[in-house]
């Protein structure tokens, strides 16, 4: 996989998109001509019941006009004016890949908050974004349809206080009040109703414009892990070990980091093994898998600090490492890995065992940078940022 710098959109090309006062007036040529993904809206039909309106193009424009012109978000920062704005041009991104037409003639669109998310971390990764900025983006597309339904679940409380650690509630609510207006459907009051009581709900659990405060680490790790956890329980800290585990794409740079700054401690490392084993990156993994988990286990045994490395890209992948420290009682340390896609490139062509292109495309079109719910500690270094 070559990247493509035909499609490298400078990031300043979408601050400069961003409407400004006096006029706020939307150029939509030049956002719509920013990547053919948005096109593809235009010709993906929606069902009449909830967007008479018609195509997901239509739906889309509508709502970045109701955005720009609602009050909320002119009272905005700069800053989260544009992440809203891109927010609501891309939110339903990721419809074209999930619509289908059911055999009752309804048309549904399941999944697409988070495949939508996926694609637009991708496009914004392209354009060299500002970490933090891109994942508050995805973070919002992957829960745009959340408030709408919120207050009406048995556990709302506790999956208002989920959603903090993901986005920001305030900038959520204001983007599905635009959502609901963006569109034509007979229930639009009803939704509107429910964004105002989600918004209400996130509130009232003190957590509307940031996240939930927890205890202390494990308090947090502990209440997205067990669904009896009390969001106010203050958890016992008395860790067996400390683990680090490692995330980033292949040629992210993980050996690299390991050496220049853990030099001290034994790696569990699944690029080790498969050499070890003379096994190859693709195909069935179970040999190298299972001998990391018996190294891991010895460790953990011991009591002995260690690194995991592998590239761990998405949660579900980290979860399974996870599960196993926690049965130990270890200490969580994710340490993220992004340079930046060029460096990326050439690293991973430059690595023992390349990964091939193709392989690597998939994963760049879902991998899923850690959440600070994850672990006890999330360290991350992307490159221009200095990490955090």
């Amino acid at each position: 996989m070559k990247y493509d710098g035909s499609r490298r959109v400078p990031f300043k090309r979408l601050m400069d998109l961003v409407p400004t006062a006096p006029g706020w007036i939307v150029d939509w040529g030049g956002v719509w001509g920013l990547w053919p993904e948005l096109a593809k809206l235009d010709t993906c039909l929606q069902d009449p019941v909830h967007h008479a309106e018609g195509d997901a193009g239509t739906h889309t424009r509508m709502v970045v006009e109701e955005l720009v012109a609602s009050p909320g978000w002119r009272a905005l920062s700069r800053s989260d004016q544009s992440c809203l704005f891109w927010t609501a041009v891309l939110h339903d991104i990721g419809k074209p890949a999930t619509t289908r037409y059911e055999e009752d003639g309804r048309i549904t669109s399941r999944g697409h908050s988070r495949v939508g998310a996926a694609i637009a971390r991708k496009l914004l990764w392209e354009v060299e974004a500002p970490f933090e900025w891109r994942e508050q983006i995805c973070g919002l597309i992957s829960g745009h349809q959340l408030p709408f339904w919120l207050i009406e679940r048995e556990e709302c409380d506790r999956l208002a206080i989920k959603t903090s650690w993901k986005c920001r509630p305030d900038l959520l609510c204001l983007h599905a009040e635009a959502d609901a207006r963006g569109r034509i459907c007979g229930d639009k009051n009803s939704i509107l109703d429910n964004v105002a009581l989600a918004r209400q709900l996130f509130e009232d659990n003190k957590c509307l414009s940031e996240s939930f405060a927890f205890a202390n680490d494990e308090s947090r790790v502990a209440f997205f892990e067990r669904s009896d956890r009390d969001p106010y329980f203050a958890a016992h800290e008395d860790f067996r070990c400390n683990v680090i585990i490692m995330s980033g794409l292949p040629g992210s740079g993980k050996d690299t980091w390991i050496g220049n700054n853990r030099p001290d401690l034994p790696v569990v490392s699944l690029d080790a093994i498969r050499k070890e084993l003379d096994e190859k990156g693709t195909g069935n993994q179970g040999r190298v898998v299972q001998a990391a988990y018996e190294m891991a286990r010895g460790f953990l045994r011991e009591r002995q600090d260690f690194v995991w490395n592998a590239t761990n890209v998405t949660e579900q992948l980290r979860a399974k490492p996870i599960r196993l420290l926690r049965d130990y009682g270890a200490r969580i340390e994710i340490v993220y890995l992004e340079p930046h896609p060029d460096r990326l490139l050439a690293q991973n062509r430059n690595r023992y065992q390349a990964v091939p292109e193709t392989a690597l495309a998939n994963l760049l079109n879902k991998f899923e940078p850690p959440g600070d719910w994850e672990a006890h500690a999330v360290h991350r270094v992307v490159e221009g940022s200095g990490g955090d």
